[in-house]
């Protein structure tokens, strides 16, 4: 009797999740409209609720991987994809290399609603990994 409640119980709990996957992975309407007119076109992105309560959307255009941010209210926050370091523009490798030791860890060009676009380059610290973002000139706006 106990392992039929055992596996009823089971069975509950991964009903549950499934739902609440589902639930978190849908974006309010509001959210979806503003993601269309951003990205005509683009009809099928994967949807998740980040810790801060926005919702992420995760795509491709070209192939290249994409990630979107969006307020409930569907305002837009930013979106990013990951580039290569010879990627990253001249004046910003100067500064890397005269300013900065370490090894570089990743690299996301970033297209925000404020700041506009700027690079985000994390490098690799004992403890926890430094991010530093640069616009395409080199300078520095998150010290």
């Amino acid at each position: 009797m106990k392992i039929i409640v055992k596996i009823a119980v089971s069975f509950v709990l991964i009903f549950i999740f499934n739902c609440n996957d589902r639930l978190n992975s849908q974006a309010p309407d509001a959210v979806k409209k503003t993601f269309q007119a951003k990205y005509p076109g683009e009809n099928d992105p994967d949807w998740h609720k980040d810790d801060h309560g926005n919702y992420e959307s995760h795509f491709k255009i070209d192939g290249i991987k994409y990630r979107a941010d969006f307020n409930a209210d569907g305002s837009w926050i930013e979106t990013e994809t990951n580039i290569d370091e010879s990627d990253l523009p001249k004046a910003i490798k100067e500064r890397i290399e005269n300013d900065f030791d370490g090894k570089i860890t990743e690299i996301e060009k970033v297209e925000h609603h404020s700041k506009g676009t700027f690079y985000d380059v994390e490098f690799k610290r004992k403890g926890k990994n430094k991010d530093i973002e640069f616009t395409s000139d080199g300078t520095i706006i998150n010290q």
